[in-house]
């Protein structure tokens, strides 16, 4: 790999989309070019968010890309749900500084997916090359640690071999046992929690809202300003900051146009709610949603019961709704434990932090097993 050439990109639009696509994201959509370039050319990124590009690139002697990271130069912990902020307080207890940080992440998206790229799959010398990589980076930018977040379980492997520290965490994810409808999945389900989900669905119905579910070919240009408005609105209720712009969502919607869901709730045919998702090639991400009206069990069916509905019509295999929420558990979202692998060039605060994590991890999995067994299925189906 020596001969190999690795460039730091500040612009992913100077990347060829389809050479990036074809580093095993495909199936993710959140990692895709085109993802990734609307939020740099579309104001969701740079020095006002603090999510810096420097995307690790490896191109082999005949010019063609052949592995990458998606990394950035962070200067806050804000948009990626792995939440370190107790690590830069100790940091400023101590008189030190933890900005900048290096993260390789999709911004503001809590899923898993890859974060070393490969052309070859079984090119492991390669994914040695982007952590190699990734480590100078962090030395040449004065980071103080480097984290992967939201890998997949096989990266986190190789990750921790490399000494990088594991931190497991849980979502509530739904998995598609080949069940033909919805009727089907709730057949699956205890008789208490199966009665809640059609009391929760017929409310909906009896308020007299209607859904249509539209993706990018659909939906028009007024569809995603009412939709940035709902989205914007939430931001402001929850005291968050809206750091995705219009010309983002519109711009997904006309390069991914099949991977993207919108969700909207209408009321005397006028749009009350909506909820906008990303497919992938087996999974279904919930992302953002918003409402300007109130109506009872409205929130579950249109970021649930909708999306579960699209999973069974398209034989997706499962359903990610986003981060948090034990409420989910009861409507057939089971715990899921969640990876990050972590740096820290300070070897006296590494160490703490190691100790933390360990006892972090047991933690979790102690928490993990007591959710386990409110699972509402019937005889453990669905796990």
């Amino acid at each position: 790999m020596a001969i190999h050439q690795v460039r730091i990109t500040e612009d992913i639009g100077t990347i060829d989309p389809a050479a990036w696509n074809a580093l095993g994201v495909a199936a993710y959509p959140f990692l895709r070019h085109e993802f990734l370039a609307a939020l740099e050319q579309h104001g969701c990124l740079g020095e006002r968010y603090g999510w810096l590009p420097q995307h690790i690139t490896v191109f082999d002697p005949g010019g063609a890309l052949v592995a990458a990271a998606p990394m950035y130069l962070k200067f806050n912990s804000y948009g990626e749900f792995v939440f370190d902020w107790s690590w830069a307080d100790a940091y400023q207890r101590n008189g030190l500084s933890y900005y900048p940080k290096l993260v390789s992440a999709s911004p503001y998206t809590p899923a898993t997916g890859p974060k070393l790229l490969l052309a070859d799959p079984d090119a492991k010398d390669a994914r040695q090359l982007l952590m190699d990589a990734a480590l100078e980076l962090a030395s040449v930018t004065g980071s103080s640690s480097l984290h992967w977040l939201f890998t997949p379980q096989d990266e986190t492997d190789e990750l921790e071999a490399r000494d990088f520290m594991r931190r497991t965490g849980v979502q509530f994810h739904w998995h598609n046992q080949g069940w033909s409808d919805f009727d089907d999945f709730l057949a699956s389900l205890t008789h208490a929690k199966r009665k809640n989900i059609r009391r929760e669905r017929k409310r909906t119905r009896e308020a007299g809202i209607e859904f249509r579910q539209l993706d990018g070919r659909d939906a028009s240009e007024a569809d995603w300003a009412d939709f940035h408005q709902l989205y914007e609105s939430t931001f402001d209720r929850k005291g968050g900051m809206p750091t995705l712009s219009l010309g983002f969502f519109r711009e997904i919607a006309t390069r991914m146009p099949e991977q993207v869901l919108l969700v909207q709730a209408l009321h005397e045919d006028r749009i009350v709610a909506a909820a906008f998702n990303l497919v992938g090639e087996h999974t279904l991400y919930g992302r953002h949603w918003g409402c300007r009206e109130q109506f009872h069990s409205l929130h579950f069916e249109a970021c649930y019961y909708q999306g579960l509905d699209f999973c069974l019509r398209r034989g997706l295999h499962s359903f990610e709704p986003g981060a948090q929420g034990e409420h989910k558990i009861s409507r057939g979202f089971l715990p899921t434990p969640t990876w990050s692998a972590h740096w820290l060039a300070d070897e006296r605060f590494s160490q703490a932090v190691r100790h933390f994590l360990v006892q972090e991890s047991e933690g979790m999995q102690d928490y993990m097993a007591e959710l386990q067994e409110h699972s509402p299925y019937r005889n453990e189906t669905g796990t």
